[in-house]
């Protein structure tokens, strides 16, 4: 499904170029569960964001279903973006004014999706999450749990085959953390292809396979579990 070959990232701070992804070679099969650590600043950020779309490579070349993304432009990458990638965040990310009905059918919005479509699939995202009955209130009044839920719907509305988590867990507590990898993971057992970064060995153990990053290198060979 991905393939990544010679792709590096480079950036300028302080007029000092800096690389934070230095050759990366990687291959990811449809339907696997991924994941990526490695300490802080590792890179394992920025390499989310060029699978994502949402970064470019310096160089090198990203492959997602034999097409090379990274030759499109930015109007054709976000359409990508929008149809076939999700994407859950450790902030949420959701739209204080709007409900969570409304921050769900974002994705759908943008893809041009008639209303009277757009309102069953919606519901439907949230009912599978056990937030139904939540519908109509603002991220305020909702639990941290409760946003990332609202969050994963908001990422799956659409019916990705690539979902991307950037430390999903990292502002819950350990019981919503522990619903929240289990909501994650019972979308790859759907056949959704899961990445996910996380600094928390536990978390990364429970992947299928797992990456570690160290100074913008894949530190060892890719070791199945």
């Amino acid at each position: 499904m991905i393939e990544l070959r010679a792709i590096n990232r480079s950036y300028s701070v302080g007029g000092q170029p800096v690389r934070a992804l230095d050759n990366i070679d990687l291959d990811i099969d449809a339907g696997a569960y991924l994941s990526i650590m490695g300490p802080s600043g590792s890179g394992k950020s920025t390499l989310l964001n060029i699978l994502g779309l949402l970064d470019r490579p310096s160089s090198g070349h990203y492959r997602l279903d034999g097409h090379d993304v990274t030759a499109l432009s930015d109007l054709e990458q976000a359409q990508v973006r929008n149809q076939r990638i999700g994407f859950v965040f450790q902030m949420f990310h959701l739209i204080p004014r709007l409900t969570a009905a409304e921050n769900v059918a974002l994705p759908l919005l943008l893809a041009g999706v008639a209303p009277g479509r757009r309102e069953p699939l919606v519901a439907k995202a949230l009912q599978e999450l056990d937030m139904g009955d939540r519908a109509h209130h603002k991220p305020e009044q909702l639990s941290g749990g409760q946003r990332q839920r609202v969050a994963i719907a908001r990422a799956t509305v659409t019916e990705p085959e690539l979902l991307l988590a950037d430390e999903p867990t990292g502002n819950l507590d350990h019981h919503s953390g522990q619903e929240v990898i289990r909501i994650l993971e019972s979308l790859n057992s759907r056949g959704i292809t899961l990445i996910m970064v996380t600094h928390d060995p536990e978390m990364g153990r429970r992947a299928s396979r797992r990456i570690k990053l160290v100074d913008g290198r894949l530190a060892d060979p890719d070791v199945a579990t």
